[in-house]
């Protein structure tokens, strides 16, 4: 009978094993499920931040749509209509707030993870859509603050445009007595600026126009405002131009007058420099400058009318007179140089000579005829060095010579030495 029962010890084994796993896994659902209600409990502040987020932003989009219909009555549909897309937007990320909202309220049960996210992007949305409101609504009292002071600047606009158009009057009446005395190329950039005033004043004043007529309907005004102001600048700033132009012309005049007494003293220096100089080309492109020069000066009554006209061509004088001058520096200051080095070149063109003489002689027959040919070419350049009159040549001619004889002398001990 104990050989029939073998079965009994694994049976009672198998059932231990299942007993204790089964107790395993009741401990870890157990577990779970603390961990869980854990997680759920630590997720609640979130929801009730993420319900509170929702009450605060499902009201401020309320009052901003009665913003909204207040503004577009206050002013019109196209100032309104930032306003109007904010609120748009604040209603689209509401909807999706009050959807995840309805996922956490219903009976379903949720994991702590969903819920975590659910809330986390429900604050998210309710953030966005406020902050975006706030935007909005910071943009409407601007522009409310700055009607109301459009209503308090258009008197104020219309005394200053007054002041405007009186500075226009006196600048035309100024230009007009200045015209008696002043060509009119002295008076041509004064004349465009009175012109722009007139164009900023015509633009002001039909601003200014709007802007009255926005008040008596209740209409705003502040762009208008905005505008005829800028326009009031402009026109102030050319009207500046033309009331400068007087002074300008008499500083013009002024300078006209020194530059003159310069330009004479500086033909004076100029003629000395001319006949002191011994560069032939350099003299008479210096007595060019000269006589142009000369002729300004003579001709400065027929540009007395325009004294701007005037000064510039006196500069323009002075400049190519101080060209030919500084020209006729540099020719007389190379000839000066080249006469000092003159004598020193043709010392040593004569002392290579001799050199190339004695390696000659000493070679005798062997030396070739390339030798006696740079020989004899280094004789004639410093015979020319010798002979002529421009320092500059001679010096050129004596280099040459000291350059012919020195070949001379190499290759006449090269010949030398190889025959």
């Amino acid at each position: 009978m104990a050989d029939g029962l073998w079965w009994v010890p694994s049976l009672v084994v198998a059932g231990v094993a299942i007993a204790a796993f089964a107790v395993a896994v009741l401990g870890f659902r157990r577990l779970g499920s603390r961990r869980e209600q854990s997680a759920l409990a630590a997720a609640r502040p979130a929801e009730v931040q993420a319900k509170s987020l929702i009450v605060h932003a499902d009201t401020a989009v309320r009052e901003a749509l009665a913003e909204v219909a207040f503004a577009e009555a206050q002013f019109d549909e196209a100032t309104a209509r930032s306003a109007r897309l904010a609120v748009d937007d604040a209603q689209r990320w509401l909807r999706e707030a009050f959807l995840l909202q309805q996922r956490l309220d219903d009976a379903e049960p949720d994991t702590a993870a969903e819920r975590r996210t659910w809330s986390a992007r429900i604050i998210e949305l309710c953030g966005q859509a406020l902050r975006t409101l706030d935007r909005s609504d910071a943009e409407l009292t601007a522009r409310r603050r700055a009607e109301h002071g459009a209503f308090a600047e258009e008197p104020a606009l219309r005394s200053r445009a007054r002041d405007v158009a009186i500075r226009r009057r006196e600048a035309a009446a100024s230009l007009e007595r200045l015209a008696r005395r002043f060509a009119a190329s002295a008076l041509g950039g004064a004349q465009e600026s009175l012109a722009r005033a007139d164009v900023a004043l015509a633009a002001a004043d039909e601003r200014l126009a709007d802007a009255a007529s926005g008040l008596a309907r209740a209409h705003p005004v502040a762009e208008a405002t905005v505008a005829a102001a800028e326009s009031l600048d402009r026109a102030a700033r050319a009207l500046a131009e033309v009331e400068g132009v007087e002074a300008e012309l008499a500083a013009a005049a002024t300078d006209e007058a020194e530059l003159a007494d310069l330009l004479a003293a500086d033909v004076a220096a100029a003629r000395v420099e001319r006949d002191a100089t011994d560069d032939a080309e350099a003299a008479a492109a210096l007595a060019a400058a000269i006589a142009e020069t000369t002729e300004a000066l003579g001709r400065r009554g027929e540009r007395a009318s325009d004294p701007f006209a005037a000064r510039d061509r006196l500069r323009v004088a002075r400049d190519r007179l101080d060209a030919a001058r500084a020209a006729t520096r540099a020719a007389q200051s190379r000839l000066d140089g080249a006469r000092g080095a003159l004598g020193g070149a043709l010392a040593i063109a004569e002392s290579q000579l001799r050199a190339a003489n004695a390696a000659i002689a000493h070679g005798g027959r062997r030396v070739g005829a390339d030798a006696r040919t740079r020989l004899a070419e280094a004789e004639r350049q410093l015979l020319i060095a010798r002979q002529e009159p421009d320092p500059v040549a001679a010096l050129d001619a004596a280099r040459r010579a000291t350059s012919r004889a020195s070949d001379a002398e190499a290759l006449a001990a090269y010949d030398a030495m190889t025959r």
